[in-house]
């Protein structure tokens, strides 16, 4: 019997996901307009303790608007990881201004320890703004991403930036459901900390609308703002004046809809999760070469994507084990490219970029869908422990 194919990340759609989209085809509220909308900002702000949040089309748009409401524009440069997906720096670029790439740390977050180092070397602060010695522009923000679920340290971006003057964005994308457990910032959620944070709704997320995406703030006139520029920036609605540009980034009812019917079962697909890499991470670490990453300590994360480091001993190199599972209708994939190595961003400024070039070149993507089942992990354990036996022999 062949074995059937295991998908790196799929949705899990087993709640009244259909019912929700049913009921908005038959009272005709399928576009922009719709009560799931609102239902679904309530729900999502309500969740991680925000006092509101604005829905958009995707979190690349949130980003966009994020950095908006900010007020970073052209000739301000922004501190980002290199080791992220390029979407969560381009719109940087889409305002005009400019990135300054950051290292990671072992949780594949930005380093703080490095990002510290080069704000009190490689700059100055001078009248309450921070100005980079090589181009002697401001910098304004910072744009941390946690990565795969996993919290960044926001105890120190956060010291660092309230000492500089600097607005903080959280690409918390990939983490919605991630909190610190201990601490000074003890039961906040990953995107409620800095100044603006921003959720995904992609496919292969916790949980998804199709695509979409939240932004939330604890600063009310940020969130005005948001929804003002989201929704084309209209000051009269109904004769059609718009007193800035805006942007057609709006959330659609079927996708709140779809929305609301995943937000009932995110907690559900966090147990799940955490179960998942905990048999993972048990099975991979009686096999030499291969290790699990871990999660940040002090906080509950969403288990999102599991992170498999191949030692330079293992008998495969990230791309021949990529193409070994495959075989084994296995998906997986490699970590991102760093972005700092794009074509677009070669001419861009880096600081002290080392480790992520490491994980880049050792890490691998395992099968993590809420739906994944035991057998599913058993089996590819297994094809995993294969590698070392035939190695042996």
């Amino acid at each position: 019997m062949n074995q059937k194919f295991i998908p790196l990340s799929v949705p899990n759609l087993k709640g009244k996901e259909l019912t929700y989209i049913t009921h908005a085809v038959e009272t005709e509220w399928v576009s922009t307009g719709g009560p799931y909308v609102d239902e679904f900002e309530t729900k999502v702000a309500k969740y991680v303790n925000s006092k509101k949040a604005v829905s958009c089309q995707n979190g690349t748009s949130g980003l966009h608007i994020a950095l908006e409401i900010c007020n970073i524009h052209n000739n301000d440069e922004v501190i980002v990881p290199t080791l992220t997906f390029i979407a969560a720096i381009n719109p940087v670029s889409y305002v005009g201004a400019n990135p300054i790439f950051m290292d990671c740390d072992d949780t594949l977050t930005l380093d703080v320890k490095k990002l510290q180092l080069f704000i009190t070397q490689g700059c100055t602060f001078k009248d309450g703004q921070l100005i980079n010695n090589q181009t002697h522009r401001p910098i304004k923000a910072i744009l941390v991403v946690h990565v795969f679920g996993n919290m960044a340290d926001m105890v120190g971006i956060m010291s660092l930036a309230t000492q500089y003057n600097l607005k903080v964005i959280e690409d918390a994308t990939e983490a919605l459901g991630t909190y610190y457990t201990s601490g000074k910032y003890k039961n906040k959620f990953a995107g409620t900390i800095g100044d603006v944070g921003v959720y995904s709704f992609n496919g292969n997320k916790i949980i998804t609308t199709g695509g979409g995406g939240m932004i939330v703030s604890d600063n009310e006139n940020y969130l005005i703002k948001a929804k003002h520029l989201t929704t084309q920036a209209k000051s009269d609605t109904l004769y059609y004046t718009h007193d800035m540009i805006g942007y057609n980034y709006r959330m659609t009812n079927l996708q709140a809809a779809l929305g609301l019917g995943q937000m009932e079962q995110l907690e559900t697909f966090i147990n799940i999760k955490k179960t998942n890499y905990e048999k993972y991470q048990y099975e991979i670490s009686m096999i030499a070469g291969l290790d699990l990453l871990k999660f940040r300590a002090n906080t509950r994360p969403n288990y999102w994507f599991y992170a498999l480091y191949i030692n330079d001993i293992f008998s495969m190199n990230r791309d021949e084990l990529i193409t070994y599972l495959l075989s084994k209708n296995i998906q997986t994939r490699p970590i991102w490219g760093l972005i700092s190595d794009q074509k677009p961003y070669q001419k861009s400024q880096t600081y002290q970029i080392s480790l992520a070039k490491d994980y880049w070149q050792h890490v691998i993507n395992l099968p993590c869908s809420s739906n994944l089942s035991s057998s599913d992990i058993t089996y590819i354990i297994e094809c995993l422990k294969k590698l070392v036996r035939s190695n042996l022999d």
